[in-house]
């Protein structure tokens, strides 16, 4: 044993070194948003934390029945669930490799040999071995690389988590925005009935009165012109609407023919962004944390890489009974054991160790790299959407008020025409203008509530951090 001791003491030694680089540290957020002064939306009232159920803010019903039914049926979540099953089994694989193993056999074997003392090809009597032998062996984990691969599957699985969390998150989002574009696509049906509908009286007047010689001909092919392109526009629109409903049928994991949506002209109301909006609210988005946790992998890879450099050590021993019949086998005449401990440590590998090490950096250095432009990225969306939601709904609202402008206007042209002093290509200009300005409305409305869906994707479906103390440290971020 002493001699064992002084062979195994200089690795014992060097154990002490580590062999595991310290991953950077996280991206910092900054202390406020680039836009924050552009934002004017929201009341004191409006800053209660949002639910699990992000997307019941709309407070629309059928869009909570088919966001329930999207994490069940989605089968691109599906998959990312069994990643997070493989992540965790390699988890279960790496802590299982620092344990020992133990294996046990039982051998019977019948030989005969040519006898060596006689030089002759004549054969001795034939003899039976028979052994019952168990063997343990241990790898003594001297520089940290099997803790280091338990590291690295631990936080990959972690990033599958997140990747499936993520994922979740985007697929909710998708479905908010198509399920939007299906019911704005709806009031536009709407619309555009209500104007062929009316473009059909425009016509049938001025058929009537060209017949009694009032207005030219060319009035009649201009009232046509117009309900036709109604009725164009029309027909696209319910193209539309049908190819929307066959997204949402794939989103939640059934064929387009399996889901039918009754229309609905009404479009969800777009909820109120807090005045108080910290930017700490990214920390909790599952695609940065993904980001993080492999960089944390990558780390811990080149810990595994950098421990190939030193020896390994192996305890290992082993024991049993060897007779040549199963009778009485286990007995102590026939008892054989043996302990030992082995070091090796490679000398020449052609540089195969050196590139595993600068391979493992290089992968560290991308998802580091990686991460920070995941941050930047979710920065950009933040701001992009703050603006957007703040300056939609000043813009809804000018719509709004051109819209009433031009349904007066359409209204004292008809009665104009009808008395017979413009002619109809005023009425058609102040129809056109009309249902331009409605269809524009509608369009302003949906791209409002496309910002703030995006924007609650965006900070992880959250208004508020989950940590009081942080919303009292990020008072400086607040919107005015």
């Amino acid at each position: 044993m002493r001699s064992y001791l002084l062979l195994i003491a200089p690795t014992l030694l060097l154990a002490a070194c580590t062999t595991a680089p310290t991953p950077p540290p996280a991206a910092a957020a900054p202390a406020q948003y680039k836009e924050a002064g552009l934002w004017q939306e929201g009341t004191a009232n409006s800053t209660a934390n949002v639910p699990d159920d992000w997307w019941t803010l709309f407070q629309d019903p059928v869009l909570n029945d088919l966001e329930g039914r999207l994490v069940v049926g989605n089968e691109n979540l599906k998959s990312l669930v069994a990643q997070v099953a493989a992540a965790r089994a390699a988890v279960a694989a790496s802590y299982s490799a620092r344990l020992p193993t133990l294996s046990v056999g039982l051998d019977g074997t019948r030989s005969s040999n040519a006898s060596s003392a006689t030089r002759s090809t004549a054969i001795q009597n034939p003899s039976n071995n028979v052994s019952l032998s168990g063997n343990a062996s241990w790898e003594v984990d001297l520089w940290g690389r099997l803790a280091q691969a338990t590291t690295g599957a631990q936080a990959s699985l972690q990033a599958s988590v997140d990747d499936l969390a993520a994922a979740r998150l985007s697929a909710q989002a998708t479905l908010a925005q198509t399920y939007f574009s299906l019911r704005t696509t709806d009031a536009q049906l709407s619309v555009l009935e209500r104007s062929v509908a009316a473009y059909q009286r425009s016509l049938d007047l001025t058929q009537f009165r060209y017949g009694g010689g009032v207005v030219a001909r060319v009035d009649v092919l201009q009232a046509q012109t117009q309900l036709k392109a109604a009725q164009a526009q029309l027909a696209e629109a319910i193209a539309q609407r049908a190819i929307l409903e066959h997204a949402i049928a794939v989103l939640l994991g059934v064929p387009p023919s399996a889901l039918a949506l009754e229309r609905n002209a009404s479009l969800p109301q777009a909820p109120l962004v807090p005045q108080m909006l910290p930017t700490t609210l990214l920390e909790r988005r599952p695609d940065i944390a993904a980001a993080q946790r492999r960089v944390a992998a990558a780390y811990a890879q080149i810990g595994v890489a950098h421990a190939a450099y030193f020896p390994s050590l192996v305890l290992s021993a082993g024991g049993g009974y060897q007779n040549s019949s199963l009778s009485n086998l286990i007995s102590a005449p026939n008892l054989f054991w043996s302990l030992g401990a082995s070091v090796a440590q490679a000398i020449f590998d052609g540089g195969q160790r050196q590139l595993a090490s600068a391979q493992a950096q290089s992968a560290a250095d991308q998802a580091t790299s990686a991460y920070r432009q995941t941050v930047l990225t979710a920065l950009q969306e933040v701001e992009d959407n703050l603006i957007l939601a703040a300056q939609l709904q000043q813009e809804a609202q000018l719509q709004q008020e051109s819209l009433e402008a031009a349904q007066r206007t359409l209204e004292i042209t008809l009665d104009q025409y009808r008395a017979g002093t413009v002619s109809y290509l005023n009425v058609a200009i102040a129809q056109t203008t009309a249902l331009v300005s409605e269809n524009n409305l509608l369009s302003t409305q949906n791209r409002r509530l496309a910002a703030t869906n995006i924007l609650l994707k965006n900070i992880a479906g959250r208004w508020e951090p989950d940590n009081p103390d942080a919303a009292k440290a990020t008072k400086e971020t607040k919107v005015e």
